[in-house]
């Protein structure tokens, strides 16, 4: 019988193979405090079991659909990774997922999430995760669990992904769309906080074109590098939209405005037969948008494709109803844009009027 043998005599272990077992387990501990400041009605913040539970029963719902959501932060990493800024990327994860789950008028219960390194960085991680946590606290879901993963050879040194998962409730009769919308509602639109989450890998190709790099100053927002500008964290516009539909009874449909901008995204939530008309002229572009589409000598018709270009959810509304609904949302701290109003089925789902004007 034939033996293999190391050096020193001694065998192999998981830590010799890249994978920190212990590194792990003090992760754990280290972000139970900001797991639990996530709890809320119906929710279990106790991790480290093999599963999370949610008691749907406790949150009052009398005939809930439930509804739920997964989606991912994107090349938007890059630029934590390469500036040490961990601690917003979360709140883009939860942003993504809760974002497109109020638009169809649930509200979030719970968050799970996945986070796959090369080498587990105890302070990088926790600061992740602090901000998964924050995220959370701002959408009103409980953070019930998530993986960690470590994988050598997978993954490039520290580098790392992340997935998110929430699960939203509604009542049945309170799913958006609605059956009654139709030509002449209002289109409004709530400001978005930056580039949110989509899109970088054109801004990545963008500074790469201009030679700049993340620590070059910001020359659209005073006082901050390109990396601390760039990686604002995407708005959540949950709780502001939750209030509208409840104190209103008023809002038809939503839309989450993300890659595809307008021009994909508002057809999602509308009948075939019609369509929507914008007025570019409404639209107040932040200036980071105008920076990017003149530093990358980007084309409207491709900044509208690609970027939110400062409108980050879009509400659709009876227009005997639109100043109750901007009174809510105003009150809730948005900044709200009329932007146009559904017409009949035209060649185009999505037409424009005027333009943009880059600041």
């Amino acid at each position: 019988m034939s033996s293999t043998s190391t050096s020193g005599g001694n065998g192999l272990s998981y830590a010799d193979a890249g994978v920190d077992i212990d590194a792990g387990n003090a992760l754990v501990e280290a972000i139970k405090p900001a797991v639990r400041s996530t709890a809320r009605s119906g929710s279990d913040t106790q991790i480290g079991g093999f599963g999370g539970l949610f008691d749907l029963a406790a949150t009052g719902f009398k005939d809930p659909v439930l509804v739920a959501a997964n989606d991912g932060v994107g090349t938007k990493l890059k630029i934590a990774i390469e500036t040490g800024i961990h601690d917003t990327v979360g709140v883009d994860l939860v942003a993504m997922c809760v974002n497109d789950l109020v638009v169809q008028g649930a509200e979030p219960l719970f968050f799970l999430d996945y986070l796959a390194t090369g080498k587990l960085e105890l302070e990088s991680a926790t600061n992740i995760i602090n901000g998964i946590a924050d995220g959370c606290r701002q959408a009103g879901a409980a953070l019930i669990g998530g993986e960690t993963a470590e994988m050598p050879g997978m993954y490039s040194g520290s580098d790392y992904d992340l997935a998110g998962f929430a699960v939203g409730a509604v009542e049945r009769d309170g799913i958006l769309p609605r059956e009654d919308i139709q030509e002449g509602d209002l289109i409004l639109g709530l400001s978005s906080s930056g580039v949110h989450s989509n899109g970088f890998s054109l801004v990545r190709k963008i500074l790469e074109h201009a030679k700049l790099s993340w620590s070059d100053p910001a020359p659209f927002e005073d006082g901050k590098t390109l990396g601390e500008a760039l990686i604002e964290p995407t708005r959540i516009y949950v709780k502001p939209l939750l209030a509208a539909i409840r104190e209103t009874g008023a809002v038809k449909a939503m839309a989450h405005i993300t890659g595809g901008g307008f021009t994909e995204n508002i057809p999602r939530v509308l009948p075939s037969n019609l369509g929507a008309e914008i007025n570019l002229d409404a639209v107040k572009p932040l200036p980071v948008f105008g920076w990017l589409s003149k530093t990358g000598g980007v084309k409207p018709e491709e900044m509208l494709r690609t970027f939110n270009c400062g409108i980050g959810m879009v509400v659709i509304v009876d227009p005997a109803s639109a100043d109750q609904v901007k009174q809510v949302l105003a009150s809730q701290g948005e900044t709200v844009t009329e932007l146009g109003v559904l017409t009949g089925n035209t060649p185009e789902e999505v037409s424009y009027t005027g333009m943009l004007e880059w600041s």
